[in-house]
């Protein structure tokens, strides 16, 4: 018997070690795969480039020019956005309307320069996008989109992100004046509370409000605004929609958006339709045309 133990203690001992290498050249595999993939990211040569000799702008107005822009994803794909000439003042609130794939975001993303024009060229201040460092151009242009990104860390922090160092004033400043600061209060620790990987602690509604929050504290010249509000109940939309008409008046703002409360507050409309800007004008003209945006607008008092 005594023998019998001694030998099921030395298996133990035996195949101990090679499990525990079993397992170990798993987790190397896992990470061999894992740097791979890092590494051919690095090797990526990025599509967008700042400038050798780049052009200065410490602070923007907001004035946007298309200059004959056009875009396609791929050398030998269908133009998504047909040669377009369009002008938007510094100042101004635009809203794009459109079906989908009708290239609004299109639009929207040559301008933060996610992507380079195809052929002309897109000004701001009448400078070429192209001719901008990253930094500057940031710094001048803040997108948000539909989905809300939240880092772990708290709400102050995530909102900081805006503006780096900003002080809590500032903080709470920002989220009170698009109709965060309500709920961010009444959360477990306030401004305080973890947010948790990806924002899992808030609903989808509350990370936009806090991503809404984020935009507004880094106070760009030109505000985009792709299909932002989509995540946000009835209540939490008109909440942003007071914050909008009053933190929008003095800086450029481009907004996508399907509900008819956000497409109002705005001083002119581009309707969209496969690449080109087919309507231009401010939403009571448009509709008094009665065109395609007329009949959206019939489709939109129907829902």
């Amino acid at each position: 018997m005594g023998v019998l133990v001694a030998l099921v203690i030395y298996a133990r001992r035996f195949f101990q070690p090679i499990d525990e290498i079993a397992n170990f050249y798993n987790t190397f595999q896992s990470a061999v795969a894992a740097l791979e993939k890092i590494a051919a990211l690095l090797a990526e040569t990025p599509a967008v480039r700042d400038p050798e000799v780049p052009t200065a702008l410490p602070r923007a107005r907001g004035q946007i020019d298309f200059e004959d822009a056009a875009f396609r994803y791929s050398a030998t794909g269908p133009l998504v956005l047909k040669p377009v000439d369009l002008h938007i003042p510094a100042g101004q609130t635009v809203a794009l309307v459109g079906r989908t794939g009708a290239g609004k975001s299109t639009i929207a993303k040559l301008i933060a320069r996610f992507y380079d024009v195809t052929q002309g060229s897109v000004h701001l201040d009448g400078i070429d996008v192209r001719e901008l460092t990253g930094e500057d151009l940031t710094r001048s242009v803040v997108m948000v989109t539909q989905e809300a990104y939240l880092f772990s860390g708290t709400v102050a922090e995530n909102i900081e992100l805006g503006r780096p160092g900003a002080s809590r004033a500032d903080i709470e400043a920002a989220a009170d004046a698009i109709g965060a600061g309500e709920f961010i209060r009444a959360l477990p620790e306030g401004f305080d509370t973890d947010v948790n990987k990806r924002g899992g602690r808030v609903s989808a509604g509350q990370r936009q409000l806090i991503s809404f929050a984020r935009a507004f504290l880094a106070d760009p010249s030109v505000l985009i605004l792709d299909e932002a509000t989509s995540s946000l109940d009835i209540p939490s939309e008109r909440q942003v929609q007071e914050g909008l008409t009053s933190l929008l008046g003095s800086r450029t703002a481009v907004i996508i958006a399907h509900r008819l409360s956000t497409v109002m507050i705005a001083d002119r409309v581009l309707v969209v339709h496969d690449g080109r800007v087919v309507e231009d004008g401010s939403p009571e003209e448009l509709i008094a045309a009665g065109g395609r945006f007329a009949a959206l607008y019939r489709a939109w008092q129907l829902a």
